[in-house]
């Protein structure tokens, strides 16, 4: 029986996967003239209602941040449902990334005096799903609650009670002496990834792809840290504390990668896992990170999206449902944007993610 109805939960991701925009979908909402124009053209693909939800309130950009925060939300609670009871504990860990998302808006906000008003919009979050974003643990009420909070140091404490707070507090004195917030960013994606790579330790066989897809994400924001530095000329000191462990390449040769006299040489170092020379030119031209983040979300997405997809009654099938939902909504985010902010088609099409 237990067989009989993961397989008919996992007919049901291969049915709505039909759902996600095509190619040509997402390059004809490039052409439309504004962020108001894309969210009508939106209501026709299967972010309607999350549109019609949010149109009450929000108007564009914020309208389709919100209903695609919304719709992700959604998505994210299928994945638990349809999730097998051996896969739930691997899930929930790796949808936790968006109370890491959402904590790490929040610290911002406090840290520049943003209102709830103005900082709502941005969390990952649906008001008609009574569950957190990873399950049950940080509920849109607690948000709230966490926004209201008069300063970071508050919301640290809040936050004691979800596992974040004593890491972070531990934290808090460096916080106040250099106000970066950086290292606390840096304290929450390794509590994060530490706790993931620990659910998916080699249980039943199908956890390598994830494992490697996660090391993979590791070593992505890893590199784009070293740069963000070099723009920033920060000392190998200040930077070590922004990087995070588990990743495919160790601290040390991190460290190592960043003393190269150029940016060309540092790459290079990366080349066993990310060629990126030409994203790598593009970027020394506009200074356009996003360029070389997408370059390499295209190589992790090469290497291990269709070995997840095909691995069906699985917990990577299951993901792999999530991760396509969430570059659909990074898509959509960039181009809406990249509208709003009076970008061409031609500026906006080498951040967009296709494969």
């Amino acid at each position: 029986m237990p067989n009989s109805i993961w397989t008919g939960a996992y007919g049901r991701l291969k049915a709505l996967s039909t759902n996600f925009l095509s190619k040509e979908q997402l390059t004809s909402l490039i052409r439309l003239r504004d962020s108001k124009e894309i969210a009508e053209s939106l209501e026709s693909t299967w972010y309607r209602s999350d549109i019609e939800a949010a149109a009450s309130v929000y108007g564009p950009p914020e309208l389709v941040e919100v209903a695609l925060n919304r719709h992700l939300v959604a998505v994210n609670n299928l994945a638990v449902t349809v999730s097998p009871p051996y896969g739930k504990a691997p899930v929930l860990a790796y949808l936790a990334k968006w109370d890491i998302y959402n904590i790490e808006l929040i610290l911002a906000a406090k840290s520049v005096g943003r209102t709830v008003e103005q900082t709502e919009p941005y969390l990952v979050s649906s008001r008609n799903i009574p569950v957190g974003l990873a399950g049950g643990t940080v509920s849109l009420g607690e948000l709230k609650t966490l926004l209201n909070q008069p300063d970071v140091e508050s919301v640290m404490n809040y936050l004691v009670k979800y596992g974040y707070g004593a890491s972070l507090l531990q934290h808090l004195p460096e916080y106040q002496t250099s106000r970066d917030l950086g290292v606390l960013s840096a304290v929450l994606q390794n509590h994060y990834y530490s706790k993931l790579l620990w659910e998916l330790r080699f249980l039943r066989g199908d956890e390598g792809v994830l494992r490697e897809y996660i090391k993979a994400e590791i070593t992505k924001k890893n590199l784009l840290t070293l740069l963000k530095a070099r723009e920033s000329n920060l000392s190998r000191e200040v930077v070590s504390k922004h990087l995070i462990e588990g990743g495919l390449i160790g601290i040390q040769s991190l460290m190592e990668a960043y003393s190269a006299p150029t940016l060309s040489e540092l790459v290079q170092k990366f080349e066993p896992w990310f060629n990126l020379n030409e994203a790598v030119e593009r970027y020394q031209k506009n200074r356009n990170l996003s360029e070389i983040e997408v370059a390499m979300d295209r190589v992790i997405v090469q290497r291990n999206m269709r070995s997840m997809k095909n691995n069906s009654l699985s917990v990577s099938s299951v993901l792999a449902f999530v991760l396509q939902a969430e570059y659909e909504r990074e898509n959509i985010r960039r181009i809406v944007y990249g509208r709003h902010y009076g970008l061409s088609e031609e500026d906006i099409n080498p951040l967009l993610l296709f494969w």
